[in-house]
């Protein structure tokens, strides 16, 4: 009876695997912060994307992690063709096809040496206006690559009107833009920093979000959708879900939440603790986010939790 008259139901469907490739490694490396992810080879990472397909999941969102040698400030080997993000969005698209929607993470900090998403100016300070001519570079490489999403994170002014004529202007008309619209500096991004071998060295407050505000969201979605976001994304989803059910009512677009890795590692350490049963967990907590109106949820649990629904 209680299945019969659920409110709301969670499908495969709804869900992202973010996933992440490291550039030099023969074997896959366990996250320490996030049991059970790890960062994969080029190889293990298309067996990924090939097990998201069979349990029936849309989407797998790529981050690359360069070798550290790589590494500058200006990010040059996340525009680079030949750099281990784009080469892992052809391993991919070679893989799986059309059967899964292929999404990149547009931001610069896994791949510079200061670990800000934006290039610096003298004065050490993030410079908007010449990190937009990167994040254009970057749109280009990367749907050259086969994405058929594509998703600024890193929260510049004009990001996502920069992305949208750079894709246009060289032929990627049909490549989607997932704008990362409301990503709040939160304390939860710890164990992502140990995934991606982040080099930052401070905080990133002065271009995200602050986590008292609200009215704040709002605008940067009409500025977002009005620079032409196909779908628009909350970060974190779980401690921001008031700002979730704001945006969703507010659309007429795809809304996206990502589950982020501090709210992935509080479930599994408190699950490996005996503190609380882990698979009602998951689920209750990617049901909470698709109840707060998400179209689609990214979670690292996503091919779990879609084969539990299946």
């Amino acid at each position: 009876m209680r299945r019969m008259v659920a409110e709301t139901r969670l499908h495969p469907a709804d869900l992202i695997l973010p996933a992440f490739v490291r550039e030099g490694i023969d074997t896959p490396v366990p996250i320490e912060a996030m049991p059970g992810v790890v960062q994969h080879t080029r190889e293990t990472l298309k067996k990924a994307a090939v097990e998201a397909v069979e349990a029936g999941v849309s989407g797998i969102m790529l981050f690359g992690v360069p070798e550290d040698a790589k590494k500058d400030a200006a990010g040059t080997a996340g525009t680079d063709p030949d750099g281990i993000l784009q080469v892992a969005l052809r391993d991919v698209r070679a893989e799986v096809g059309d059967d899964l929607v292929i999404m990149s993470d547009l931001c610069l900090d896994e791949f510079t040496d200061h670990g800000h998403c934006g290039v610096l100016d003298a004065d050490g300070r993030v410079d908007n206006d010449a990190t937009l001519e990167r994040y254009a570079e970057m749109a280009q490489v990367q749907a050259d690559a086969g994405a058929h999403v594509v998703g600024p994170s890193g929260m510049m002014d004009g990001q996502v009107g920069v992305v949208r004529d750079a894709l246009d202007q060289t032929g990627h008309e049909d490549v989607s833009i997932l704008a990362y619209t409301v990503k709040y500096s939160s304390a939860f991004y710890g164990p992502f920093r140990e995934a991606v071998g982040s080099s930052l060295q401070g905080d990133r407050k002065t271009y995200q979000q602050d986590p008292a505000n609200a009215r704040e969201s709002l605008r940067e979605l009409a500025l977002d959708l009005d620079e032409g976001a196909d779908m628009v994304m909350v970060k974190p989803a779980g401690p921001y879900l008031d700002i979730l059910a704001k945006v969703a009512e507010s659309v007429d677009v795809p809304v996206s939440a990502y589950q982020i890795s501090g709210e992935y590692a509080m479930v599994e350490a408190a699950a490996e603790k005996g503190w609380i049963d882990r698979d009602k967990a998951i689920l209750e907590t990617l049901t909470g986010i698709k109840r707060a109106g998400a179209s689609t949820i990214l979670t690292y649990w996503a091919v779990e939790a879609a084969r539990a629904l299946r």
